[in-house]
């Protein structure tokens, strides 16, 4: 098992290649500079079977172990950026007006490269490792397009890992928990039909904004009062909208949020307790509601065996008392959740330092951290491919 200290010679690299990243950010699928600079990475690597194109803009690719026969494993890293101005002021600061790499894809993919530079030129394990660059996770569900257009099959995927990094957590120590270890994530639109007119005669008029605020505050008894307080569940309406003007009550209202759950029976109660809460709060005003509500990404979950094989790999990089091996879930979602659907998988934190939150327009990954994920990766292979004694 390998420590921190031999992965330090390609930190100079990595950080090239991450503030290059940094300073060119793409969104969604629409990754083709990304896409073409992680491809070019691998084919100076020697490393020969690359496949591009994979939905849209992701990538494959696979090393095979000089060590004899032995299963294929994914490593994953997302490339996408995020549609927010850029305030942290580095001198590799986003070039793109009101696109940046929020949430530390950049350092990601750097990390993956590196780990596949190393794993390229020290072939001594078992088997086949395939690394998969995937775009748009950031809300347009990449991960679940790769699942759809069969990468795990194509590529013979017995195992599936990911890693984020973790603002807050300190250099060099890690987090993960066996079972749900992010949430699932839903949206849904409530549309609030009421009869506007004059706002100095409210009483002929049946207001959607104060039926609106009612729903609002109604739909927090779901949390608080309906629900298991043991139990994960979290409705968050993050947009309230009514096309109105000082004297003018509107005919319509527009509400919209997010819930975020880590049980399946939460997911299904919240479905369907929404409009129900909603549209009883209407009618009990004269109104009527309109509701959609869509499904996104589910619950993470770490396989028990895989997060073992993590925590190991962990272990000997930084050492037992570096690695959290119970930290608390989060309600943050992952379309990784995709991946580990398909296959047994298991999702690491990875701590990025002092450093502004994740989704904050000051937020910047810190290369510091690029030889601790680069050295988890080929760890994570060196103990689930192991050369046969």
């Amino acid at each position: 098992m390998k420590v921190v200290k031999d992965f330090r010679f390609l930190q100079s690299e990595a950080t090239e290649w991450r503030r290059y990243l940094h300073k060119y950010p793409e969104l969604d699928y629409r990754l083709e500079n990304t896409a073409r600079f992680v491809a070019e990475k691998l084919e100076s690597f020697g490393i020969n079977h690359i496949e591009t194109g994979i939905a849209d803009t992701g990538i494959v690719a696979l090393i095979h172990g000089e060590a004899g026969k032995g299963p294929t494993i994914g490593l994953r890293a997302d490339m996408d950026a995020l549609p927010i101005l850029e305030e942290s002021n580095k001198p590799w600061t986003s070039q793109t007006p009101g696109k940046m790499h929020a949430c530390g894809h950049d350092g990601h993919t750097a990390m993956l490269l590196g780990a596949a530079k190393y794993l390229a030129t020290h072939r001594n394990f078992r088997g086949a490792v395939a690394l998969i660059f995937q775009p748009a996770e950031e809300g347009a569900l990449g991960g679940q397009k790769m699942v759809e257009e069969g990468i795990m099959e194509q590529f013979g995927i017995s195992q599936v890992f990911g890693m984020h990094n973790e603002p807050g957590m300190e250099i060099g120590r890690f987090g993960i928990c066996k079972g749900p270890f992010m949430g699932a994530l839903d949206e849904f639109d409530i549309l609030v039909k009421g009869r506007g007119g004059h706002a100095a005669s409210p009483h002929l008029n049946i207001d959607p904004i104060v039926i609106a605020s009612q729903i609002v505050v109604g739909l927090q008894t779901l949390v608080s009062r309906s629900t298991d307080p043991l139990e994960s569940l979290v409705v968050s309406v993050t947009r309230l909208i009514a096309d109105g003007a000082y004297n003018i009550i509107p005919e319509r209202s527009e509400i919209a949020g997010t819930v975020r759950t880590l049980v399946p029976a939460l997911r299904d109660f919240a479905e369907q307790q929404i409009p129900a809460c909603a549209r009883g709060i209407a009618h009990g005003y004269g109104a009527d509601i309109e509701f959609r509500y869509r499904r996104h990404d589910p619950v993470t979950i770490n396989a028990a065996k895989e997060t073992d094989l993590a925590i190991t790999a962990a272990i000997g990089l930084v050492g037992a008392d570096a690695v959290d091996t119970q930290i608390k879930p989060s309600m943050g979602s992952e379309d990784f959740a995709y991946m580990a659907e398909a296959r047994p998988g298991a999702y690491i934190l990875m701590g990025n330092g002092a450093t502004a939150s994740l989704h904050h327009p000051a937020y910047d990954f810190n290369d510091e951290a690029l030889p601790y994920g680069i050295g988890y990766w080929v760890n994570l292979v060196d103990t689930i491919l192991p050369v046969a004694c």
